[in-house]
């Protein structure tokens, strides 16, 4: 725990990153007890990399419950399935194997799953201090927004909603971060990483130790969106880079919107995050130019001789260029969304506990504009 000033963090987790790192994962569950329920993404069960990691863990006498039915939206939905087995099967700890939605639903199983409240008790407001079964993260994908952070966000099948949950310190006990394990069949992961690392890096809240860990991420990020350097190596830097800054920072509008939109629809939250990436550079632009100005360094860009301004629009070109490059459409429309259902999610965000430290001001009236140029 570090107290700096105005900064105040906690990293609770042990955090191992590299290539075969996952053999470590039985070594770290053998410390809570002999069996443990992994919830893992489908796919990975299918690629057969869940296989290798319950035979590593059958190696360290560890025996694995698996779960991977995951659904695409609300996690509300799946998570009293969890805790009923969890709980069924005392197991000691619990494994997230996958995306962002796989963390979510394992992080509040282990939450709950012995404790005397289900989940919509904790949708309602009920904490759970202590209790908790130990959380082991090892995800697939790398830009998680709550990665290292003690929130949590759901959508409420009851009136989809959007609820905002605190998790106690000590909920992670490690992040496992593999290179083997990366999803990045989409180049649009690239793109979401970008708008998550220059939002925390804009953000009111950025710091002296966040915004180094950003800068680099933004500097990998554009290597990766160039094709310069798209090493799986370099892909898991990245997102650890900017998942840690973020927690070290805070999340900025555009990450959380698309991370609601992809929570309440069956669409994916990187191509979500490109779609509003544009407007929400425009935003940055013009409260943040001078952090803007940097990033066009970071791109690699010769800012030197250049104002601010012409420095800032070679970003926006970089990014404009870049998605068509990828023949991504940078459109909500094109993925099959419609305007209208959009619309309650900004009003959800807007409320959330972050917004005040966004760069510009968060209205109802500016999401709704964010989320119609995007469409």
């Amino acid at each position: 725990m570090v107290t700096v000033g105005d900064i105040y963090f906690n990293i609770d987790p042990e955090i191992i990153i590299g290539t075969d790192t996952i053999n470590r994962a039985g070594t770290i569950c053998g410390r809570y007890g002999n069996k443990v329920l992994i919830v893992a993404d489908k796919t990975l069960h299918e690629n057969k990399e869940t296989e290798r990691l319950i035979a590593i863990l059958k190696d360290s006498n560890i025996e694995a419950i698996l779960f991977d039915e995951i659904p695409s939206t609300s996690m509300a939905d799946i998570v009293a399935s969890t805790v009923s087995l969890a709980h069924a099967a005392r197991c000691s700890s619990i494994i997230g194997f996958g995306d962002v939605t796989t963390q979510a639903v394992a992080r509040i199983t282990a939450l709950i799953a012995h404790a005397e409240i289900d989940i919509f008790d904790l949708l309602d407001g009920k904490s759970v201090q202590s209790g908790f079964l130990p959380y082991i993260a090892i995800p697939s994908t790398k830009e998680d927004l709550f990665l290292f952070s003690n929130i949590c966000l759901s959508i409420d099948p009851r009136d989809r909603s959007v609820k905002q949950t605190r998790l106690p310190k000590g909920l992670c006990k490690a992040v496992i971060i593999d290179n083997d394990f990366i999803s990045n069949e989409n180049i649009a992961y690239a793109f979401d990483g970008f708008c998550m690392s220059v939002e925390a890096y804009c953000s009111r809240k950025a710091n002296f130790l966040s915004d180094p860990l950003l800068e680099q991420a933004i500097a990998f990020y554009s290597m990766i969106i160039t094709g310069h350097d798209s090493k799986n190596e370099v892909i898991g830097e990245a997102g650890f880079l900017a998942s840690l800054g973020v927690a070290l920072s805070t999340p900025g509008m555009g990450s959380v919107l698309s991370y609601l939109i992809a929570r309440r629809f069956p669409v994916a939250k990187s191509l979500c995050a490109a779609a509003l990436l544009p407007g929400i550079l425009e935003k940055l632009i013009a409260t943040r130019p001078e952090k803007i100005a940097r990033v066009a360094s970071l791109l690699g860009k010769p800012t030197e001789k250049l104002s601010i301004e012409e420095s800032v629009s070679l970003v926006t070109s970089f990014i404009h260029s870049s998605l068509d490059a990828q023949n991504i459409n940078p459109r909500l429309q094109s993925l099959g969304l419609q305007l209208d259902p959009l619309i309650p999610l900004t009003e959800a965000a807007r409320n959330l506990d972050f917004v005040g430290f966004s760069p510009w001001t968060v209205t109802s009236e500016e999401l709704i504009g964010l989320i119609k140029q995007s469409f």
